[in-house]
């Protein structure tokens, strides 16, 4: 075996020199991308914030106007179509005639928007 004079694996110190560590605090400090991650993250934030307001802002329109008008407006069309089906249906000499689809459509639109 060996002797305490002569170790198999001579212990080595490993603590860092003391001129590196003064090299190491002789550097400047830089900004932690802590610091950088944080900044990104409040720009982040105030677009998404835009987002959510652009997509409200968005419903409401469609909830508030374009819905409400579209659904007027097929539902008079649907409407009107009913009622021929059932004037026909009813009165069978009856002939329900429609002579201007552009007309029909457009007065159909402003009746709609009518009471908007």
């Amino acid at each position: 075996m060996s002797s305490d004079s002569d170790p198999q694996y001579p212990i080595t110190n490993l603590s860092p020199a003391t001129s590196d560590l003064d090299e190491l605090n002789s550097l400047p400090d830089s900004a932690s991308s802590d610091d950088i991650d944080d900044d990104e993250e409040v720009g982040e934030s105030d677009a998404e914030k835009e987002w959510k307001e652009s997509l409200q802002q968005l419903e409401l329109l469609l909830t508030m106007v374009v819905v409400p008008y579209m659904g007027k407006y097929f539902g008079r069309k649907c409407a009107f179509w009913a009622w021929g089906k059932f004037m026909q249906w009813n009165y069978p000499n009856v002939e329900v005639v429609v002579t201007s689809p552009k007309t029909f459509k457009a007065a159909g639109a402003v009746e709609a928007a009518a009471s908007l």
